[in-house]
């Protein structure tokens, strides 16, 4: 049996669903192939399509997006590249902190540069944040007001992914996360939404991610014997005139940052890279079409014209083909190992309500990486057993 017949009888022979899994348990083979937009191909490293179908057809990629964003960071960034935060002094003791999009300054980080300005500084006047490197961004398919990780907010200088984990303890709500203080703004969110715990989204209204860094900063800063004797001042500085005391970087790279991406779906991860990757393209501050912008330039490059709205994949409006996935897959062959692994499989998933995605590499028995690409608008048939059959198949 050729190659393109066997990959043929797996996909048809697939198009009954698991028994146990969400929707009938006997779904005819018609109905799967015509309902919504369900789109197929696999391919071998030298172009050969092995099989497809409505490979053509422009449907929403869901997360696999991600993996064009990867290629985009990794082409305007750098695998290697890793983000800074720069510390500066200026004539009225001010301490002023620029930020440059870091989705990766957490508590813990945020901690260790307090300990570290210690050494430098004893007295500061007004702690001064500038997160003017990112415009006022809203990522479209997010909702501003949500509990949902999803949704967190995109600033050039945030803390702990824009999010609060907090919970409610014997009648008092408290921090959910022992190296993180509850802060007064996050406090004052918390009563606002109402909720007893878990974990909420900041906004980017009237500059709350920048705000609430400034807490996490201020509470660290005089935990480590600095005194603070004025507030914190939302600015856009001119840095060029200013003395730097410091320029922290981060301890991941981007490569490590899209491993975390890809494991963990991150859609916060992924539009800071896409964002940042915009503005070391065509200049700050980054924008939303400047990271559009840097995206589909690079898809050009591969020949192909998907629909981008934003970097993640959360909206409905970011449109691709299976056929245009092949040479992004083709593209990120050689970061394989930065995707999820089970078994032979090298895979990225995307989910939105009603649609399942699936992109990625099968590892074939003749040692070749195939290129694979689902795409079901539909949750009433699994494509994880479809992938996985098609892997024993290869």
């Amino acid at each position: 049996m050729t190659r393109f017949l066997r990959i043929f009888c797996t996909f048809t022979i697939l198009l009954i669903p698991v028994r146990g899994m969400a929707g009938p348990d006997v779904l005819s083979e018609t109905a799967v192939w015509n309902e919504g937009m369900n789109a197929f191909a696999v391919a071998a490293p030298d172009g050969e399509i092995l099989y497809a179908k409505d490979a053509k057809q422009m449907v929403v990629p869901a997360s696999i997006l991600k993996i064009l964003t990867a290629l985009v960071a990794f082409e305007h960034l750098g695998p290697e590249y890793r983000f800074h935060t720069d510390f500066y002094m200026d004539a009225d003791n001010n301490l002023v902190i620029k930020g440059y999009g870091d989705p990766f300054l957490v508590s813990e980080k945020v901690a260790a540069i307090a300990g570290h300005l210690a050494g430098k500084v004893h007295t500061i006047n007004n702690l001064v944040m500038d997160g003017s490197y990112f415009d006022q961004i809203v990522i479209p398919g997010t909702q501003a007001v949500s509990t949902r990780s999803y949704d967190a907010p995109v600033s050039a200088l945030c803390v702990n992914f824009n999010t609060v984990f907090f919970k409610t303890q014997k009648g008092e709500i408290v921090s959910a996360e022992a190296q993180t203080p509850l802060l007064p703004l996050a406090r004052t969110r918390i009563q606002r939404l109402g909720t007893q715990s878990g974990r909420i989204m900041l906004t980017s209204d009237g500059n709350e991610t920048t705000r609430y860094a400034g807490e996490l900063f201020l509470h660290f800063l005089k935990a480590a014997g600095v005194t603070v004797q004025g507030d914190i001042v939302l600015s856009n500085t001119d840095t060029e005139n200013l003395t730097r005391i410091y320029r922290y970087r981060s301890e991941i790279d981007v490569s490590e940052m899209v491993n975390q991406m890809m494991e963990y779906s991150n859609n916060f991860i992924a539009n800071q890279l896409f964002l940042a990757s915009g503005a070391k393209a065509y200049g700050a501050p980054a924008t939303l079409e400047k990271g559009v912008r840097a995206a589909k330039t690079y898809a050009a490059g591969l020949g192909i014209t998907p629909e981008i709205v934003e970097g993640s994949g959360i909206s409905r409006n970011n449109r691709i083909s299976a056929e245009m996935m092949i040479p992004i897959l083709d593209a990120f062959a050689p970061h394989y190992g930065l995707l999820q692994k089970r078994g032979r499989v090298y895979f990225k998933t995307g989910t939105l309500a009603g649609i399942q995605t699936r992109a990625g590499y099968i590892e074939g028995k003749d040692g070749i990486f195939y290129r694979f690409m689902a795409m079901l608008d539909t949750w009433d048939w699994p494509a994880d057993p479809l992938i996985d059959r098609l892997a024993n198949e290869l």
